[in-house]
């Protein structure tokens, strides 16, 4: 199973992440495209930074929200979503490039991934962004018991798929993440490590009522936004690697 992690996301003289330190523990960067973290200088050193360590690159594209971290959902049209999505897509393809790496994914961000898994429309959106992409891109989303139907979803319009799962987030009965206004929420150091085991050797996830869901994701999705996260990563990567 990969790990992939949401980076390049600092503006200007604002800091995000620990990149140096999450990089080397990764396989899949989620690069933050300009909208709602981002600017020019970080974009060009977070991806020579993944081609250093031989890190697959994705485009991380969000709503047009720099001062809301692309966390608020935007009443956009399908034209605006998909206009939009191949302006940050092609931007960071175009960078990526430069550093001699081809972009391999893409992932959207914050309230447009949220409402990609709820709201039908704008996935739909998305997959035709993607369809219509000057080169076939897979769309990242996440793993839920309606994956079949979002894999045929894409596949009728010729978009490839990958599923991520979270190795900190509890999961709610109906295969959603758990609300963070809900206690446990967000899985301690143990539960975490426990949750990871039984995706990768069982392919489900214990939900908060503990019922047994499977799950079956490409990828495990981690946070390297301070110290603690960084050594939940490394914990994470021997635990996947079994060292």
């Amino acid at each position: 199973m990969l790990l992939n992690c949401d980076l390049g996301e600092s503006y200007g003289s604002w800091t995000m992440g620990l990149d140096e330190q999450v990089m080397p523990h990764i396989d899949q960067a989620n690069i933050a495209c300009g909208f709602h973290g981002g600017d020019p200088v970080t974009l060009r050193r977070t991806l020579a930074l993944a081609a250093r360590h031989g890190v697959s690159v994705g485009a991380h594209p969000a709503y047009p929200d720099l001062v809301g971290f692309g966390r608020r959902s935007m009443n956009l049209s399908a034209d605006e979503i998909i206009a939009s999505l191949h302006y940050q897509v092609a931007a960071l393809e175009g960078m990526a490039l430069c550093e001699g790496l081809q972009l391999a994914y893409v992932k959207p961000h914050g309230a447009l991934y949220n409402d990609m898994m709820a709201n039908p429309d704008v996935r739909a959106a998305i997959l035709q962004a993607l369809a219509g992409y000057h080169r076939p891109l897979p769309l990242l989303l996440q793993a839920t018991p309606a994956a079949a139907r979002h894999r045929e979803e894409a596949a009728a319009v010729g978009v490839a798929v990958q599923f991520e799962a979270f190795a900190d987030r509890c999961y709610d009965d109906d295969g959603s993440l758990l609300s963070r206004r809900k206690p446990g929420a967000v899985h301690d150091a143990q539960r975490m490590l426990a949750q990871v085991s039984q995706l990768q050797h069982q392919g489900s996830v214990t939900t908060v009522s503990g019922h047994i869901l499977p799950l079956q994701a490409d990828t495990l999705c981690v946070h390297g936004d301070n110290p603690e996260g960084v050594r939940a990563i490394q914990a994470i990567r021997a635990l996947v690697d079994g060292h």
